[in-house]
């Protein structure tokens, strides 16, 4: 007996789309972007996250799939945008266009 393998095409990467990092396909939503919604601050159930952002709560799973598959390189990909958020706050507050309320 012969066994096929069925791929779930949830996850997509385009160069052209979020500078190709994998992304929820039809969405310009990153696969990091689902994970930190679950994980981060807002600690969002998979229903919340499929409400919140209009997505199927299937490709919330297969985000988060995806992320397990790959998680050194979507732990990488939120480091870089965490230290490039922290870049531009620098360079924006350097220009005085910045005011902490903390």
């Amino acid at each position: 007996m012969s066994q096929t393998i069925l791929h779930i095409d949830e996850i997509v990467s385009n160069p052209n789309v979020r500078g190709g990092r994998p992304v929820i396909r039809g969405t310009g939503l990153k696969v990091s972007d689902v994970w930190l919604a679950h994980t981060g601050a807002d600690q969002l159930t998979p229903e919340e996250i499929a409400t919140n952002y209009r997505l199927q709560l299937g490709q919330v799973y297969a985000a988060f799939a995806y992320y397990h598959l790959h998680q050194d390189e979507i732990d990488a990909e939120i480091e870089q945008d965490e230290e490039a958020a922290q870049q531009l706050l620098k360079a924006i507050e350097a220009q005085g266009k910045l005011t902490r309320l903390d």
